[in-house]
């Protein structure tokens, strides 16, 4: 840190997990800290929408004005027409979740949380009962390391850091299952490269192996698991040939992944996101989840599976959040479903009138939520109040009516709870906001005065909200934290691997899921429910390429950027390019593309352009684009995101981001611009 801004950033090397080891884009965070085009002032929006034509005002003025846009839409069209909408890409609980405390006091919409993490954790819980699993530190001790839908060199490198760690010292194996060749494959002993959507056939094919082979533990079932009977019955059918034929692995790798899984008593799973981005995403997950229940890897250590520690942290967030006035019979609103929530459509708006006023914060829907056009076309409505709470001009600032300019995370004090490990920890002020930079929580705090809003949680400060947090979740005081720097909340040998049972409350790990009565949090139940498969299975529901659309389109993170962040930064734009497609050689020859050539990538939501980058690390017939770039960083201003759909994934909604169908057309030579 110099001339009170922030350099480098690195790693503790105290902290056991992270181990001093960082993120290349986060050790760079300074280039967004330091950046010139940081938004440092409120401003009034004085062109078109979306013209980029704003005029620098006071913030006395700019809250009156957000104030005022969002008491009138209350006036004329009920509460319940503002809609306080936010994300993850400020991840302190008093930050980012501060802006609920308003929506329960005011009676506003509520934010139904689902672009993330609910096909995955519902997957999960329908097996294990909770978000919980095995310490990532006991990779150490494994024998084999399964990372299955998950890029962890360029999303998760503590992740790959232990895993290498265990090969290094004692020979553990590292196998890969996902839908391309990602530079965490290429460092893997044995890669499982698979179509997309297609995860629960090879899991169900693996525990055939282990069922017909002898490798299951019966013992360990017949203690820890229920319908075992069931699923083995069940997965009789699901052999390697029928997998094959599904996913694209050869009959072979599959017999001889799940031989390794069987003999291999310490095998880990560490169970990413990737995969549950599909309309079958909550039953792939349950059923990979099942192979270390069937092998019993669970009793031995270094075995087991983790997909998050979400659930272990035990947060009471009443005063952050407002829980206290919250009323659950004001209406929910699904996340993912912005585009058609703001045209109208009447199945996205939960039996309510039209959304009138949004409030954004941590977040830039216009360019990571699905059916883009019709989020462009929601934010384009002249009677849409927007107020956008923001670091940089993003796509969804553009659009706004009156912009705020937002802090950091070295700029304001907050609290972190990891999802990859076990540890709390504090993120205290470092260095000053550059010019009118305001906090999350000012801001919604000074809001709240002129709306009208009592709680006690807006006469605390940050620090006082992060004690309160502390000491009602058994984990105070801040001072004690402050000391230590970050806590580890890890459980035990016997708990984290569920061996006084599983989080159901007949102890055991669920194989027949009944999946409309699962207890997850969520308004309701959404997608096609009553056709999910009981037991693991391939659930026939993901949008299969066709004549038409001969393509399968997976929109995968980028390695230097973060969804729509470090899209700004420099070294992030020229190290990831121009937004790109990847392409087999093959296809690109018999489409009669070339490296360089600009292709359009369409389905029935839109078209987007792109440029091919031939690559052979794909099944035939499946193409990635791994960025999500700004509209304006692509020929003709539509992003990736113009493909995906905002159809609500089963059980619990979600967006299925990695399962659209597609066909690519060459528009022209590396000339055309």
């Amino acid at each position: 840190m110099a001339d009170g801004r922030i350099g480098r950033v690195h790693g503790s090397k105290d902290q056991p997990y992270t181990a001093g080891v960082i993120c290349a884009k986060v050790a760079r965070y300074a280039e967004r800290a330091n950046h010139p085009d940081r938004l440092t002032h409120p401003l009034l929006r004085t062109g078109p929408k979306g013209s980029g034509q704003f005029t620098r005002i006071s913030w006395d003025e700019a809250l009156d004005r957000v104030a005022e846009g969002l008491l009138k839409a209350e006036r004329e069209h009920g509460a319940e027409s503002v809609w306080p909408y936010y994300y993850a890409g400020t991840m302190g609980l008093v930050m980012r979740d501060g802006i609920n405390r308003l929506t329960h006091v005011k009676r506003y919409s509520r934010f139904f949380s689902s672009i993330c993490v609910n096909p995955a954790w519902s997957g999960y819980m329908a097996g294990a009962g909770r978000i919980a699993g095995v310490d990532p530190r006991e990779m150490a001790a494994s024998g084999l390391i399964t990372l299955w839908g998950t890029n962890a060199v360029s999303t998760q490198v503590n992740v790959m850091t232990h895993a290498i760690h265990a090969r290094k010292r004692h020979g553990a194996k590292i196998a890969v299952v996902d839908v391309y060749r990602t530079p965490t494959m290429e460092q893997a002993d044995i890669p499982l490269l698979i179509r997309p959507g297609t995860d629960g056939a090879l899991a169900c094919a693996v525990m055939h192996v282990l069922f017909r082979d002898g490798f299951a533990d019966r013992a360990y079932m017949d203690q820890y698991a229920r319908d075992a009977a069931a699923l083995e019955a069940h997965v009789a059918t699901r052999t390697p040939e029928w997998a094959s034929a599904l996913c694209g692995l050869p009959v072979a790798e599959i017999e001889a992944y799940a031989r390794l899984v069987g003999t291999t008593p310490a095998s880990y799973f560490r169970i990413g996101y990737g995969f549950s981005r599909s309309r079958n995403g909550a039953v792939n997950m349950h059923s990979v989840a099942s192979i270390p229940v069937v092998a019993g890897s669970w009793q031995h250590l270094g075995g087991g599976a983790l997909h998050s520690m979400s659930g272990t942290y035990g947060w009471r967030k009443k005063m952050i959040e407002g829980l206290d006035r919250l009323d659950p019979t004001v209406r929910a609103l699904d996340q993912s479903r912005i585009g058609p929530i703001l045209v109208g459509e009447e199945d996205a708006l939960a039996g309510g009138g039209k959304v009138a006023a949004l409030f954004i914060q941590n977040t830039n829907p216009v360019a990571v939520a699905p059916e883009q056009e019709k989020v462009k076309r929601g934010f384009a409505r002249e009677d849409l109040f927007v107020a956008v709470h923001e670091q940089f001009m993003t796509d969804t600032a553009r659009m706004a009516d009156i912009v705020l300019p937002a802090t950091m995370f070295t700029e304001h004090d907050d609290i972190y709870g990891a999802g990859g490990h076990p540890h709390i920890q504090i993120g205290t002020k470092l260095v000053e906001p550059p010019g009118e930079c305001r906090t999350n929580h000012d801001v919604i705090c000074a809001l709240a005065s002129r709306l009208g809003a009592e709680h006690p949680g807006f006469a605390m400060t940050a620090r006082e909200l992060i004690d309160w947090t502390l000491r009602e979740s058994g984990r105070g005081p801040v001072e004690a934290l402050e000391a230590a720097r970050f806590m580890d909340v890890g459980q035990d040998f016997r708990a984290a691997h569920f061996l006084d049972g599983f989080a159901h409350r007949d102890k055991r790990f669920h194989f027949a899921v009944d999946w409309a009565n699962l207890s997850f949090p969520a308004p309701g139940k959404f997608g096609p429910v009553a056709e999910m498969p009981a037991l693991p299975d391939h659930w026939a529901v993901i949008e299969e390429a066709d004549a038409e659309h001969p393509f399968r389109l997976v929109t995968a993170p980028a390695r230097n950027f973060l969804n729509s962040s470090f899209t700004e930064t420099p070294t992030s734009q020229e190290r990831e390019g121009a937004p790109s497609l990847l392409v087999h050689p093959e296809d690109a020859a018999a489409l009669g593309v070339a490296e360089d050539d600009l292709v359009a990538v369409e389905n029935p939501r839109g078209r987007v352009e792109l440029r091919v980058r031939l690559f052979d690390g794909l099944r035939r017939g499946v193409v990635v684009s791994e960025q999500i770039q700004p509209s304006g960083a692509h020929r003709g201003g539509r992003g990736i995101n113009t493909l995906t759909g905002a159809d609500p994934v089963a059980p619990v909604g979600g967006a299925a981001f990695h399962d659209n169908k597609v066909r690519v057309v060459k528009i022209g030579p590396q000339s055309v611009d």
